[in-house]
C-alpha cells in the first residue's frame, strides 16, 4: 500500500521554558496526518537553524544534540522499512505506537470470528435470521478444524492469512470435508467476511481475498410433474412417521414454502380454489395437515 512519509525537527515556541529555551519536537507526517513527538531536548532559539532542522555550529552541545536528532530520524526510517517488509499498513496511529515501543495486541483469527458470531447471536431476529447465525457457527467449526488439520494450531494471527492459506482452506473443504463447490464457496465467503472486516478495521495491510477465484455454479434443479406428484399423494404408506414426511413434502410443493417456513407457520387457512381447501391446524403437529386432490390449476 502506497504511503507518503516525511520528518521535520522544529523548536516549539509555544512551550518555551521560563528561561526562554525551546523544546525540540519531531514531526512525522504520514499521508497528511501529523505525529508530534517531544525529543526531550531544549535549545536557545538563537542557536536553532530552522531551515536545516538542527542546532547551528560545531560546539559540543550542537554535536551531541544533532547526533541525537539523527538517531531519531534513522529510527523513523528503520520502522518504515520494517513495516514495508512485513506488508503492514502504515498509518499515523500504528506508526506512533511502534515508534514509542507500544506494541499492538495481536489479533487472532478464531478470536475475531467468535466475537463476530457472539455479536450476531444478539441480533438474531432483528438483523439476522437464525439460520444465518447457524451457518456462521458451522463455518467457524470448519475453520477450527482446518487450522488443526493444516497447521496443527488452535489459532493463528490474522496477519498470517494470505491467498495461499485461503486456497488451502478451499481445498480442505472440497477434499477432507467433501463439500460440493457451492457449499465450499459459501463457507469461504463466511470466512471472507471476517477477514474483510479485519482489513476494514486496519488490522491487516491488504485484503487477501482480492485474487480468490471461487465462484458459485448455477444448478439446474429438476422438478416433479403433476402425474408424479399425484402418485406420491395416492401412495399408501403404513408408517405414520413417513406419512407425515410425505404430507409435509406435498404441502411444500403446493405452496413453494421451504421446510423452515412450514415449521414456523401459524394457524391459518392457506388457500381455497375450486372447492379445494388447504389448511394448517396447530402447525407444530403437522400430521393435522389435510390435502385432498391435486388441483390442476396449481
Amino acid at each position: 500500500m502506497k504511503h507518503k512519509l516525511s520528518t521535520l525537527f522544529y523548536a516549539k515556541s509555544s512551550k518555551a521554558t521560563k528561561n526562554g529555551n525551546l523544546p525540540i519536537y519531531l514531526r512525522i507526517t504520514i499521508n497528511g496526518v501529523r505525529i508530534e513527538l517531544s525529543t526531550s531536548k531544549f535549545i536557545d532559539n538563537s542557536k536553532w537553524n530552522k531551515a536545516a532542522g538542527k542546532i547551528k555550529g560545531t560546539t559540543e552541545e550542537a554535536r551531541t544534540i544533532n547526533s541525537y536528532l539523527d538517531i531519531l530520524k534513522n529510527k523513523v526510517y528503520a520502522i518504515e522499512k520494517d513495516m514495508v517488509n512485513n506488508n503492514l499498513q502504515i498509518d499515523a496511529a500504528t506508526f506512533k505506537m511502534k515508534f514509542l515501543g507500544v506494541e499492538q495486541r495481536q489479533r487472532m483469527l478464531l478470536e475475531v470470528f467468535e466475537n463476530h458470531n457472539n455479536k450476531m447471536k444478539e441480533l438474531v431476529g432483528s438483523d439476522f435470521a437464525q439460520n444465518t447465525y447457524k451457518r456462521y457457527l458451522t463455518s467457524l467449526s470448519h475453520t477450527k478444524n482446518f487450522l488443526k488439520y493444516q497447521y496443527n494450531l488452535k489459532d493463528i494471527p490474522i496477519t498470517n492469512i494470505d491467498l495461499a492459506s485461503i486456497n488451502d482452506y478451499d481445498y480442505y473443504l472440497r477434499s477432507v470435508r467433501q463439500c460440493n463447490n457451492n457449499s465450499t464457496i459459501k463457507y469461504i465467503r463466511n470466512f471472507g467476511k471476517i477477514v474483510k472486516q479485519c482489513f476494514a478495521n486496519g488490522w491487516i495491510a491488504r485484503d487477501p481475498f482480492l485474487n480468490y477465484k471461487g465462484k458459485v455454479k448455477q444448478i439446474d434443479r429438476n422438478y416433479l410433474t403433476e402425474e408424479e406428484l399425484q402418485i406420491i399423494i395416492d401412495k399408501d404408506i403404513s408408517i405414520e412417521r413417513l406419512t407425515l414426511v410425505r404430507d409435509i413434502f406435498i404441502f411444500s410443493c403446493f405452496t413453494g414454502l421451504a421446510y423452515i417456513d412450514v415449521k414456523n407457520l401459524n394457524q391459518w387457512v392457506l388457500m381455497e380454489r375450486n372447492g379445494y381447501t388447504f389448511t394448517v391446524k396447530k402447525p407444530i403437529r403437522l400430521r393435522e395437515f389435510h390435502y385432498y386432490q391435486y388441483p390442476k390449476e396449481f
